[in-house]
């Protein structure tokens, strides 16, 4: 079946920009890329939007649609009425480059600030032993495609800008969740991830896990269970007092 969509896409820079509407033809069994770029060939050929692989795994073309964030090559248009305006704009998060494309360079920033993967120093190549339910936990987390979507609908930065400094996002609270759970990761990234990463900002509304594309249990499966590490790390009064009298001992035993 074809029929004529109705687009209102975000058209404008950094310096601004608004809203034109458009119609241009779908056909059965298309998603929005495929419209978008039919109304790049026959009606705006200078319509800039950011894509790759239109296979659902580059995170290439993430926008949003009708407010929602999505990745453009997923989206299918039967899943709205053909009679609707269909509202396309860039991840309201970012900067904007122009069009449909954002500046998503704030989170190749925080990638930089998580400290690497740290091996005990005396385990070689090949000497890493993992039990199995330790490398499915973390497989999970490294389906990320870093779409960057997560990102973007966080409310944490998405209404708040001045609170990028201090918060790396879902995307990479994940990334030190992973490297927490890691039963081959020597570093203590608990203190890190409160202090330097935000976790404390995140109040877990699941919004980024509503949003994943790969179906990453995001709030579950990551932001949870450290939140739950944090709080027993301090404030549950027995590990505090262990944690005390381990020092007191500690101390001792130099002096």
């Amino acid at each position: 079946m074809t029929y004529t969509a109705r687009l209102r896409v975000w058209r404008g820079d950094a310096t601004g920009g608004a809203s034109a509407d458009y119609e241009v033809e779908a056909n059965e069994g298309e998603v929005v890329l495929d419209v978008l770029h039919r109304l790049q060939a026959t009606q705006t050929p200078d319509l800039a939007v950011r894509w790759n692989c239109k296979a659902g795994k580059c995170g290439s073309c993430s926008a949003e649609i009708n407010g929602r964030p999505r990745l453009l090559c997923m989206t299918r248009m039967s899943v709205f009425d053909p009679a609707e305006v269909l509202t396309v704009t860039p991840m309201r998060a970012f900067p904007v480059i122009r069009d449909l494309v954002t500046d998503v360079s704030f989170n190749y920033a925080k990638a930089r600030e998580i400290p690497s993967f740290t091996p005990p120093a005396d385990l070689a190549p090949g000497e890493y032993r993992m039990q199995q339910i330790d490398v499915e936990r973390s497989q999970e987390f490294r389906k990320c495609i870093e779409c960057y979507l997560c990102q973007d609908t966080c409310h944490v930065v998405r209404d708040h800008e001045e609170n990028k400094p201090a918060f790396a996002g879902p995307r990479y609270l994940m990334r030190v969740a992973e490297l927490e759970m890691h039963p081959l990761d020597v570093a203590d990234r608990v203190p890190e991830m409160q202090d330097e990463h935000g976790l404390g900002l995140c109040n877990i509304t699941k919004c980024c896990t509503d949003v994943c594309p790969e179906g990453i249990k995001i709030t579950d499966n990551a932001l949870i269970p450290m939140k739950e590490r944090v709080a027993d790390r301090r404030y549950d009064p027995l590990v505090w007092l262990g944690r005390t009298i381990s020092r007191r001992g500690d101390r001792r035993a130099r002096g």
